[in-house]
């Protein structure tokens, strides 16, 4: 995978971008439970009400708090409180009796402005008082032999002001010490009850001043509320343009990638389609791909969103509830223990997979090329008993893999249910002993969730991750195979004294990991003007040499010259730009006859074609079809004949005009009168050209001016068809099996 990281260069930007913007997401979704609970909280069981310190409050309501505060906390109050008169107006220029209409003269205002750590410290000051005061009635009303705190009830709506008020002179004529006592119980408080409790005398000095308390729970609810829906949106619109950057990048590196491969591949010398099988080679091009393009496509938005989730919604729940941080962190440890059994155990057969579809294509390509034969054999059952055993390998393999991934979402939902159950449980406890809220409860579910979510996320990575890790790992492989035929750093130029001439100097070739050479000293000039024919029997070596007068293969010892230049020495492109071959099976792309004519020359006119096609007597069969050159050439040029196949294969390279023309076998699918007025017109078009045919039949060769006869990789014999007849026994044994006695005297 580390390999490959070099195609995501040029989406540096954008992935950038889609980072931040997934940061974004995640920051999102991630203070949505918090805007959640304190509609719980506040919204709901606050009336609205956010803090302790209430904006307004009466002179006795003043008087009241101050009894049970020390001496920096009235400081503390002094100087964030002011006294105005109810008639006066606030900072937005409405009369104070418009928001308080049961306002007496004076009310006490707490300040504008105020930053948010003096706003915590009031709160604090007054949640502490108010507990000061529970504590104080606690000890007042246990001392009068009674239960309870007088006017302190549950409620913020059953306190009686008007009875604390009456106490206030017996309040501060309490000793300071036992309001010292008071006090430092009320510290030892969590910070969070004492809050709370300061709330509820919030909303009762609220309520004693007249304020709409249902106006403000509602104005709160839906200002909370439209901020949801606003970060809502701004998540919405992040997770839309995450995916959609994610997918042009996948696809960018997909396209990069398969790009990359396909060159690859197409300078790779025949050594190297050796080693990779056409079907490994189509299956890395394209299924390979397709894995890493899935898991781009996932990753960028999981490998990223999941994390920081998982640590986001760890903090944020921490920030809820310390205490139930051991949930969190068993159910984090069962999942990731879950997790990793998972991937070792699927990871080994996402390498077998992937080796089982090469053999499956390979399967499949041969039944498909070799339909004729296997149905002219009768082994259709052999055919498909053999794609049969290999197509239940990869289906038996695939089973086990999406068995176990399919196992893994369950076992996924149990823990996650099983947390919130836990959550729920040990949270219920916490809100009955005051330690916690509801909303804070609602909100540390939520957070579970998240990070539970996260893992799920994780775990989706690690179905694609292990499957694309080893498409990666095959990909480099192609990727990092060099081709043994490279063209040389600077260049030779052909002799132009020598056109078309061909020479092969001492040439040996040995196959890679062969024991033995598949030519041995190979000498022979083929010289422009002249044909020079190769023959021999099946594996003598024949198509080795045009294997390396192309440069397909490099020779082993020796050298091949091409217009007076080592092909070594000169550029594939130009070297190759001098050949016209004809391959032993012709091959046809899709397209029409003209596309496929002027493959070689694309500027080619319509009369080069017209004579090309006469020479190659194919002007026949391509004037029968009524759109002649334009008529349609299916793939492999499976919509015409073999010998039609082989004539429009020379007339390509005809249309090419080069200065060496090389038929390998490529006159074996015509009749004799089509190969006679072929070789006919062939030695009166080809003017200056080299021409060397490679061919089984002695008819097709007796007349060029040279014939090389290969034995065993090696040169038995040379000369003209008279004078092999007589000098070399190989030759003559061959002409002897296809000519009668009267062309052998």
């Amino acid at each position: 995978m580390i390999k490959l990281a070099r195609y995501l260069k040029p989406f540096a930007l954008s992935l950038a971008l889609a980072i931040a913007l997934l940061f974004a997401q995640a920051m999102c979704d991630l203070n949505l439970p918090n805007y959640m609970s304190n509609i719980v909280n506040i919204g709901i069981q606050q009336n609205g009400v956010e803090r302790a310190a209430p904006d307004a409050m009466s002179e006795n309501g003043m008087k009241l708090m101050r009894a049970f505060m020390l001496a920096d906390e009235q400081a503390l109050v002094d100087a964030n409180y002011t006294l105005v008169d109810a008639s006066q107006t606030d900072a937005s220029g409405k009369a104070y009796t418009a928001a308080y209409p049961d306002a007496p003269d004076k009310i006490y205002v707490r300040n504008t402005g105020l930053s948010e750590d003096a706003l915590s410290a009031l709160d604090t000051a007054f949640g502490t008082a108010t507990w000061t005061m529970i504590n104080v009635m606690r000890d007042y009303a246990s001392a009068q032999g009674a239960s309870g705190q007088a006017g302190m009830p549950a409620g913020a709506d059953d306190i009686d002001l008007s009875r604390l008020y009456g106490m206030l002179p017996m309040l501060y004529a309490l000793p300071e010490a036992s309001v010292l006592d008071a006090h430092d119980k009320a510290v030892a408080n969590d910070q969070m009850i004492r809050k709370q409790s300061g709330v509820l005398l919030a909303r009762a000095f609220l309520s004693e001043l007249g304020a709409d308390m249902a106006a403000i729970q509602n104005r709160y609810i839906i200002s909370v509320g439209v901020k949801m829906l606003a970060i809502a949106l701004i998540g919405g619109i992040a997770t839309v343009l995450v995916s959609l950057i994610s997918s042009r990048v996948a696809a960018g590196t997909a396209r990069n990638l398969r790009r990359d491969v396909f060159r690859r591949v197409e300078s790779f010398s025949n050594n190297e389609f050796d080693r990779f099988s056409t079907a490994s080679l189509i299956t890395r091009c394209t299924n390979d791909v397709t894995q890493i393009q899935m898991l781009l496509s996932f990753g960028i938005r999981l490998v990223c969103y999941a994390p920081i989730m998982a640590v986001g919604g760890t903090i944020m729940a921490l920030r809820k509830s310390a205490g139930m941080a051991w949930i969190i962190a068993a159910a984090c440890t069962l999942l990731i223990g879950i997790i990793l059994v998972v991937v070792s155990t699927v990871t080994p057969r996402f390498k077998l997979i992937q080796k089982l579809v090469d053999k499956l294509n390979l399967v499949s390509r041969e039944n498909l090329t070799g339909l004729m034969v296997i149905r002219a054999f009768a082994a259709q059952d052999h055919e498909r008993a053999r794609f049969e055993g290999v197509n239940a390998d990869l289906t038996k393999n695939t089973l086990f893999v999406n068995r176990m991934m399919v196992l893994l979402m369950p076992l996924m939902m149990l823990v996650m249910n099983g947390t919130t159950l836990l959550v729920v449980w040990v949270g219920a406890h916490q809100i009955a002993d005051s330690a916690m809220q509801v909303g804070d409860l609602m909100a540390f579910i939520q957070y579970a969730m998240q990070i539970i979510m996260s893992f799920l996320m994780i775990s989706m990575m690690f179905i694609f991750l292990p499957r694309a890790s080893v498409s990666a790992e095959r990909i480099a492989e192609v990727l990092d195979t060099e081709s043994s035929v490279r063209d040389p750093e600077k260049p030779k130029h052909f002799d132009p004294a020598q056109p078309g001439v061909v020479e092969f100097r001492n040439v040996s070739f040995r196959y890679s990991d062969a024991e033995e050479n598949a030519l041995t000293g190979i000498t022979f000039t083929a010289l422009p003007g002249q044909t020079t024919a190769i023959v021999g029997p099946t594996g003598s070596g024949k198509s080795t040499i045009a294997s390396l007068l192309l440069r397909f293969y490099d020779a082993t010892e020796g050298r091949v010259l091409v217009c007076g230049a080592d092909v070594r020495d000169v550029a594939q492109a130009a070297l190759r730009a001098k050949i016209g071959y004809v391959p032993q099976k012709g091959v046809l792309l899709s397209g029409t006859v003209g596309s496929n004519l002027r493959y070689g020359r694309k500027d080619a006119a319509d009369a080069e074609l017209e004579q090309a096609a006469a020479v190659a007597q194919a002007a026949e069969f391509i004037d029968a079809k009524p759109e002649r050159f334009e008529a349609d050439i299916a793939q492999g040029g499976g919509n015409v004949s073999g010998g039609q196949k082989q004539r429009l294969s020379i007339a390509r390279a005809l249309v090419k005009k080069p200065e060496i023309l090389v038929f390998d076998d490529s006159f074996s699918a015509l009749d004799f009168r089509t190969d006679a007025a072929l070789r006919q017109a062939l030695r009166a078009n080809t003017g200056e050209s080299t021409v060397i045919v490679i061919a089984q039949r002695i008819n097709t060769v007796m007349n060029a001016e040279q014939i090389i006869v290969l034995e065993d990789g090696k040169v038995v014999g040379r000369g003209t068809h008279r004078e092999l007849l007589k000098s070399c026994p190989e030759y003559y044994e061959i002409a002897s099996s296809q000519l009668s006695k009267e062309e052998l005297a």
